[in-house]
């Protein structure tokens, strides 16, 4: 996710263990005079859904997002409770 902000990122918890990753990609036009850059996407949305285990403690869920990489961790429990939706913050 290199040149996403973590502003720009949100981290939620669906029902059903499932682990919801969104945002936007913003950047300004540059100019960079005689010189050519290459960006694949300068900007839009992006989402991905992960399912997680059954065991997935979801209240314990961490995000940290450094050099354009976000972690995700995710401990154990042993059982299972039922969720709604809710945001998670990233350090």
């Amino acid at each position: 996710m290199t040149g996403v902000r973590k502003e720009e990122v949100k981290v939620e918890v669906e029902e059903g263990n499932v682990l919801r990753i969104s945002g936007e990609r913003t950047k300004a036009e540059e100019d960079v005079g005689d010189t050519w850059h290459r960006v694949e996407r300068r900007r839009g949305r992006f989402m991905r859904r992960f399912r997680l285990p059954d065991n997935a403690n979801m209240d314990e869920i961490k995000c940290s997002l450094e050099n354009g990489v976000l972690t995700a961790a995710v401990p154990k429990r042993g059982q299972r409770l039922a969720r709604n939706v809710r945001a998670i913050d990233i350090s």
